[in-house]
């Protein structure tokens, strides 16, 4: 192994966790958790010789897994979806403890937002400054705040409906 991929793959090691949090957000039956984990880790890989680190490297991981994610979907639209025929996820969610059915909650609201609010919403929650939520999705620090506000409002109106 080389010292490019060495790199790499310490890459992939440190940032697995955040990887997974963004496609775990993304994923769907047609475009399921790992095949998006594999497209993400596949552009981060074409990607990684090209990188010039002008930005933070979790910037640029962030960056790539969302727009592949965010590619995916656009394809998936045109794919019909597939209905399991086995008892829903949602149905056993009885036997998780609490916390674990708030963020199920959470995740299925924030599933029903547009692809720029899930990007905003997902960066907040894994603790990013304006600045870098502002960095990774291009916006200008006053419209992140803004478009913030305005999906925490949204959320708060569909926990309500619900």
């Amino acid at each position: 192994m080389d010292k490019t991929e060495q790199e790499f793959v310490a890459l992939i090691k440190e940032y697995e966790r955040v990887i997974y949090k963004v496609c775990y957000l993304y994923a769907t039956p047609n475009a399921p958790l790992n095949d998006l984990y594999q497209e993400v880790v596949l552009n981060l890989w074409k990607a990684f010789p090209k990188f010039r680190r002008e930005c933070k490297l979790s910037t640029w991981i962030y960056r790539i897994s969302l727009n592949t994610c965010i590619s995916f979907m656009r394809k998936e639209k045109n794919i019909p979806e597939i209905v399991s025929l086995t008892p829903a996820e949602a149905d056993r969610s009885e036997e998780w403890d609490e916390t674990q059915a708030m963020l199920r909650q959470l995740y299925r609201m924030i599933n029903r937002l547009g692809q720029l609010e899930k990007s905003i919403i997902l960066l907040y929650l894994e603790e990013k400054s304006y600045e870098e939520i502002s960095e990774i999705t291009g916006l200008t620090v006053t419209n992140v705040a803004t478009k913030l506000n305005r999906i925490k409002e949204k959320l708060r109106k569909m926990k309500k409906e619900e």
